[in-house]
């Protein structure tokens, strides 16, 4: 009888223990549904003009992120204005306040962030097996570590109004003497030739990678070479300063009152037949004037056709910060940034070219026009000239540009820069 009871006490505790670790187990899985990890990411972008983009694209990461992985993800997006990102991102690095994720340029910055240590290996992230061979090496540090996903391929010089052009029956200037030219003919038609936009400091800095460029191409391959071992001088580039006389003694006034933004509706309701500008701004220039046509051509330095070519460049891409303390989640944001089914549609918003095999639209007319330079190897890589040259050429050429600096005072304030850039990189 006992052991009967003993039995029965031993199946009715078995029963509650087991009841009790399936009541356990139930709330455990229902308290393991409603839990999701929270995590905030800061993300560093210096283009503004894409917030709408930006936030629609990552809005759509947050949702895969949550039903992916459970991980309730808020951005905390970050869009300096494009004067303003290179300092603030450096001051921000230094002083350990990292975003998560920041847009540097490939080419200029690259080389001085991975070094100072900033930049995370993303060599074996998805994203990276994805990207053309063409486009890889620019994001790939001498070690070959991948350390970014890039945004932004361009093939650029200048921009100009398709039918003004036609109108006229002006074919593109292929030298210097061509443009004037050009020049003439438009201004007895009353139509200004360039739109000058210097307000966005940016802007005027352009002439700088488009002159090296031309005469690297040509007459001045070592400049670079002579430059980063300290024996060269701006004055070896001999056409820095004539193109930008052409063009700022012929073009729209009160340059300094206006920037990227109102320049590009001024362009694409043609104030001007040309803009020493890049592609980057379609659509800013689409969204003025929808019926808008406009061509990407290479910017004649001199008399030498060779010399007329397009800068091709990596420039805006994304990295993950070293410092970042989620790092799987950024990773999670970057390889979603070449994701097989959303991606093609999100370069196609900003206006970029493809950069990967999952990118299946059709470029834009203007990018097909500039891409068909580049097949005919009528292009050069954009010259590796250090950022903290090209920031100070901004302050300089403006100067320059107002009167206020003279030739040999540009050409002194860029020497002086590159070697303190030597000096600070020994």
């Amino acid at each position: 009888m006992k052991k009967a009871i003993s039995t029965a006490l031993s199946l009715i505790l078995g029963i509650g223990l087991l009841a009790g670790c399936s009541s356990n187990d139930t709330a455990s899985g229902q308290n393991d549904t409603k839990a999701s990890k929270q995590v905030e990411l800061k993300v560093f972008i210096g283009q503004p003009r894409f917030k709408t983009q930006y936030e629609t694209y990552f809005d759509q990461f947050v949702k895969k992120e949550k039903q992916d992985k459970n991980i309730d993800v808020k951005i905390k997006l970050e869009l300096p204005n494009v004067n303003q990102a290179s300092q603030l991102l450096k001051t921000r690095l230094a002083s350990g306040d990292s975003p998560d994720i920041f847009s540097l340029h490939a080419i200029n910055d690259i080389p001085l962030f991975n070094k100072a240590g900033y930049l995370e290996d993303l060599s074996k992230e998805p994203f990276a097996d994805k990207l053309y061979d063409t486009v890889k090496p620019a994001v790939t540090t001498t070690d070959g570590k991948v350390v970014a996903v890039p945004l932004e391929t361009l093939q650029w010089g200048y921009l100009y109004n398709k039918k003004i052009f036609s109108d006229l029956g002006l074919k593109l200037p292929q030298t210097m003497s061509e443009m004037k030219e050009t020049i003439k003919v438009l201004k007895q038609h009353k139509i200004t030739p360039f739109l000058l936009t210097y307000k966005d400091a940016y802007i005027p800095q352009l002439f700088l990678p488009l002159t090296v460029g031309g005469d690297v191409s040509t007459t001045t391959p070592d400049f670079i070479k002579s430059m980063n071992e300290g024996k060269g001088s701006f004055k070896d580039v001999k056409d820095l300063f004539n193109v930008m006389d052409l063009v700022n003694s012929n073009g729209t006034p009160r340059a300094f009152e206006n920037g990227q933004d109102q320049g590009a509706s001024d362009f694409a309701n043609g104030k001007a037949a040309m803009w020493v500008q890049g592609p980057w701004m379609a659509d800013s220039i689409v969204s003025a004037n929808k019926d808008f046509e406009f061509g990407v051509a290479p910017l004649p330095i001199n008399d030498d056709p060779k010399a007329t070519l397009l800068n091709l460049s990596t420039s805006t891409s994304l990295a993950v910060s070293k410092m970042s303390k989620n790092k799987a989640v950024a990773k999670d944001l970057i390889n979603y940034i070449l994701d097989d089914k959303d991606s093609s549609d999100f370069y196609k918003s900003l206006g970029f070219n493809p950069i990967s095999k999952v990118h299946t639209f059709a470029p834009f007319p203007w990018l097909k026009e500039s891409s068909e330079y580049v097949s005919k190897g009528r292009a050069y890589q954009d010259p590796a000239i250090p950022s903290a040259v090209k920031d100070e050429s901004q302050k300089l050429f403006q100067s320059y540009l107002a009167g206020d600096a003279s030739k040999a005072e540009v050409i002194k304030g860029l020497d002086r820069a590159w070697d303190q850039f030597n000096k600070n990189n020994k």
